[in-house]
């Protein structure tokens, strides 16, 4: 029996969001209450005030890469977790490094619903190549098979011939890891005549799965789906049939995708950087910004399953990049734009010419004289010069990239 209530996948979408929120209030409300992490991140916030999806638009987002520095002004985990260390099951360190906790409880991290939907069946066996020291992949894994019956071989990081002589003495039906190893372990079992035929599924995450990859993988015989996840939010999406279907989000997840640099929601289907809410009574997280590029899926996927899906993994949003010695941000792209409202969408474009460095910021809009203005408030905000071009709504790509380097040094 899995630990999760699977009907939850199959609910009316208007019921998942008003489930969810009153979920999302009663944290907020304790996070207020005891966290000064939260309290100084979210302010005078009435959490009775968050009832949809605007309203939560309204809220500040948190950085991941802003997670180091608030761990060490507030250790260990920033003022934003609900429970004290010692009240927890498993303490952490990602790079970063980050700090984070896992608590009680089975599948804490979500992955049960993952591996269940790749089709990991009670009594199978689960080969485990994600690292079990100080990083939570493997646990995060281990904890989903758990709590749906099954055994794990928790390989980790061993070396490749003794996880082939593992996987083939306990027949494992499923593999969990990066799809790149998945491979490397395939090619030795038949380095060593090993026989690993009883491994018929695989869930792949932490690093690409190229076209080409997949059809090899596949074509040894595996079922294989994608998982996307992070050791602050555990497993926020997942494949559950056809490619095309997209990753549908986990049901202990509030998905935004938003412009990068800003925390405002772009359109369905546009690119944009992943915002996760995490509705976990341990550590609760408000608008995560994952730092990756993503987009909701807007096509309509086989089944019953209602679950609102993303696109996967997208490239990062962080597009930072340094022009004539200075970092410029896509925050400082944004903050041109709210101070121009008669534009649209904005898209810097760096390049080399003469050996020099030279910024081109393109601007949706209808109105060309406004071209030289931008280009002031671009110099103002990034303490650079650049040329400012207006172009006609809907030009731009929507590819999530606000900063566009294109640079070439050859």
């Amino acid at each position: 029996m899995t630990v999760y209530d699977r009907t939850l996948a199959r609910r009316e979408p208007a019921a998942r969001a008003a489930a969810q929120f009153a979920t999302l209030r009663t944290l907020l409300g304790q996070a207020l209450d005891t966290a000064p992490g939260w309290q100084a991140h979210l302010g005078a916030l009435d959490p009775a005030t968050v009832t949809s999806r605007e309203a939560l638009a309204r809220l500040p987002v948190l950085r991941k890469s802003d997670l180091p520095r608030l761990q060490d002004e507030r250790p260990p985990f920033g003022g934003l977790a609900l429970k004290a260390p010692g009240a927890l099951a498993r303490l952490f360190v990602s790079p970063g490094p980050i700090l984070d906790p896992e608590g009680f409880g089975a599948d804490w991290w979500g992955a049960a619903r993952a591996l269940d939907a790749l089709g990991l069946e009670p009594g199978d066996v689960l080969h485990n190549s994600f690292s079990y020291h100080l990083t939570p992949a493997g646990a995060m894994f281990e904890s989903g098979a758990h709590a749906l019956g099954c055994a794990v071989i928790p390989a980790g990081t061993a070396g490749s011939e003794a996880q082939v002589d593992a996987l083939a003495r306990y027949g494992a039906r499923a593999y969990v890891g990066t799809p790149d190893f998945l491979k490397v372990l395939l090619d030795k079992a038949t380095e060593l005549g090993r026989d690993v035929s009883s491994l018929r599924l695989a869930l792949v995450s932490g690093a690409a799965l190229p076209a080409s990859l997949k059809r090899e993988l596949e074509g040894r015989g595996l079922r294989l789906a994608q998982a996307y996840g992070t050791a602050d939010l555990g497993i926020i999406a997942f494949e559950t049939g056809a490619a095309d279907d997209g990753m549908a989000v986990s049901e202990e997840a509030i998905v935004e995708i938003v412009a990068p640099g800003t925390g405002d929601p772009v359109p369905d289907g546009e690119i944009g950087e992943l915002v996760v809410t995490r509705l976990n009574a341990d550590y609760p997280l408000f608008r995560f910004a994952t730092g990756d590029l993503s987009a909701i899926h807007t096509g309509t996927p086989a089944g019953d399953d209602t679950a609102p899906r993303i696109r996967g993994w997208m490239g990062r949003a962080d597009q930072t990049t340094k022009v004539r010695g200075m970092f410029v941000r896509p925050e400082q792209v944004a903050t041109v734009g709210k101070r121009h409202p008669e534009v649209g969408h904005l898209r810097l474009v760096v390049t080399r010419e003469g050996e020099r460095d030279v910024m081109t910021l393109h601007a949706e809009g209808r109105d060309e004289a406004v071209a030289a203005a931008l280009a002031e408030t671009l110099a103002s905000v990034t303490k650079l010069r650049g040329t400012a071009r207006v172009v006609a709504p809907g030009s731009l790509p929507r590819d999530g990239k606000v900063i566009a380097d294109e640079r070439r040094y050859d």
